[in-house]
């Protein structure tokens, strides 16, 4: 097994292919939800080990085509009590982005592994 702790976020394309939001808000999605999550679990081990190597740090960042798809991510990890943050933009009230707590990579890759980066 892989030791490697990653931060996996999901983004989603729609914003960009359907809806016209520029990369630079779908950007901004992903900081806020990686920031989030990273501030929610602050006091995790494996955040704090993340953390603690800063110029190594392991970020997949993966694409879900839709606010639908996203949503049935973010079931799955809780029904697997994986802790994740699903960053839901205001004042639009829109789903944008779910990022992970750091974990080791085998055990949430299974969870994401059909998505494209």
């Amino acid at each position: 097994m892989s030791n490697t702790i990653v931060q996996y976020i999901l983004l989603r394309t729609d914003l960009l292919k359907e809806l016209g939001w520029s990369i630079g808000s779908v950007v901004a999605q992903a900081c806020h939800a990686s920031t989030a999550v990273l501030h929610l679990y602050k006091d995790d081990e494996h955040t704090i080990q993340y953390l603690s190597d800063m110029d190594n740090m392991h970020k997949v960042v993966l694409e879900v085509p839709n606010e639908e798809s996203l949503k049935k991510v973010a079931e799955k990890l809780k029904e697997n009590s994986i802790s994740h943050k699903l960053w839901i933009e205001q004042p639009e009230n829109i789903p944008t982005c779910l990022a992970m707590k750091p974990y080791p990579k085998d055990e949430v890759k299974k969870f994401v592994g059909k998505f494209n980066c």
